[in-house]
């Protein structure tokens, strides 16, 4: 399995752009993030995301984690 490591919130928001997510509003701390006919997604705009949220919010918007860490280069 491919190493997530920690990202910034900035640095995964980017990524999820690359992937046909629309960033629609900050509320608070966290960026909402949407696409058609997909779950809304929530990402905290912290220095250091958690490996552990950020995969949860991956497999959520049903992205393989591989290609999700290959978008980040």
């Amino acid at each position: 399995m491919p190493k997530l490591t920690n990202i910034s919130g900035k640095k995964a928001v980017q990524v999820f752009l690359k992937f046909g997510y629309i960033h629609v509003h900050t509320s608070g701390d966290h960026a909402i993030l949407q696409k058609p006919a997909s779950p809304s997604l929530s990402i905290p705009l912290h220095k250091e995301v958690a490996p552990f949220l950020l995969r949860s919010q991956i497999k959520k918007a049903n992205i393989n984690l591989s290609n999700f860490i290959k978008a980040l280069k």
